[in-house]
């Protein structure tokens, strides 16, 4: 599929309104390992994405590939767990496809989170960074294409791509919890290779602080959407050449599993104020 229209989007939102009567709010979208919180929503509603009109599958290692709706910390969700990358072979399109589905439900803010490597030298492994922004190198744009006035217009402002409000919400948040928490840019690239040690020498020069392989796409069709956004990396490890030691997709699943009920606490109480 090249191109994914508006009759697709409220094709596939009126499946999901076939099985709840639930009006989500907010969605969730986890990255790697982080997926567990949709086990803390109540009364669930859960449905595989292949049952979904348009959805594409999620084929990665930590990504259940379902969608979840419920209630979490008061507030009426609708929760991904597991998402798409361009890496998989889907096209941006694809894999911000379902923020907008999420629009068409009546989401008006988004909670993103992703399992990154850490380039900023203060980070360690097992840390929560705060997104402040991202530097897209993906080469690719869900955006590109005709456009939909009805969707978002032509040309959408990315100057606060990540909600001022929200990420003060978040730090407060982190402060009364009592752990730091980070704060930085996100660069996103598509994967699935690790970078080099020399591309992350010039990923930190240009002044990313974490890297990964999601998030750019689905953040840019929420602006476009009219979305608010909010969005959390886990430094699952630290980038290559900052330690001499070989990455791999195994210690990315652990460090999410140890910082599991940190993350948990953070999330919950920020769903409760978004």
């Amino acid at each position: 599929m090249n191109q994914l229209t508006n009759a697709h989007i409220k094709e596939a939102a009126a499946y999901i309104r076939e099985k709840t009567s639930m009006a989500p709010v907010i969605g969730l979208i986890m990255g790697s390992g982080l997926g567990v919180l949709g086990d803390h929503i109540e009364q669930p509603v859960v449905i595989p994405y292949h049952e979904i009109p348009h959805f594409p599958i999620s084929t990665v290692e930590g990504h259940a590939g379902e969608l979840v709706l419920g209630t979490l910390s008061g507030r009426t969700v609708v929760l991904m767990r597991g998402r798409f990358h361009m890496y998989e072979g889907y096209g941006p399109e694809l894999t911000a496809f379902p923020v907008r589905v999420m629009k068409a439900l009546g989401v008006a803010s988004l909670l993103v989170t992703n399992a990154a490597g850490g380039i900023n030298l203060a980070f360690a492994s097992g840390n929560l960074m705060l997104i402040s922004d991202h530097i897209n190198l993906t080469g690719r744009n869900p955006l590109i294409g005709p456009n939909d006035d009805e969707l978002g217009v032509r040309f959408p402002d990315m100057s606060e791509a990540y909600s001022k409000r929200l990420r003060s919400a978040a730090q407060e948040i982190a402060g009364a919890q009592g752990f730091t928490l980070q704060e930085g840019v996100y660069v996103g690239l598509t994967g699935p290779s690790y970078e080099t040690p020399a591309e992350i020498r010039m990923l930190r020069a240009l002044g990313a602080d974490a890297v990964g392989m999601s998030t750019v796409a689905e953040v840019i069709a929420a602006r476009h959407s009219g979305i608010e956004v909010v969005g959390i990396s886990c430094i699952t490890n630290m980038a290559s050449g900052i330690l001499d030691q070989p990455l791999s997709h195994e210690e990315v699943m652990e460090t999410a599993e140890r910082v599991k009920s940190q993350f948990l606490g953070l999330v919950k109480a920020l769903i409760a104020v978004m």
